[in-house]
């Protein structure tokens, strides 16, 4: 059985949502996730990491966190 999840990610100066599926079953190991979607969020950390925020977007919502003054 699957559901879906979403992952967030925080990389200097941008937050990425990422839609993710939940592997559940029988076995002490569940939920886990799939190795496509363990790539996933390798493939929008480091496209974050590096600042390209258009190879980011392909596979999450990406967003630029801003400071807030008190």
């Amino acid at each position: 059985m699957t559901r879906k999840s979403v992952q967030m990610l925080h990389e200097g100066k941008y937050a990425a949502e990422v839609s993710i599926e939940l592997i559940e079953d029988e076995t002490g190991w569940s939920p886990y996730v799939s190795a496509e979607d363990v790539l996933k969020l390798d493939r929008v950390r480091l496209a974050l990491r590096n600042g390209d925020i258009a190879a980011a977007s392909r596979d999450a919502r990406v967003y630029e966190l801003l400071p807030v003054s008190a």
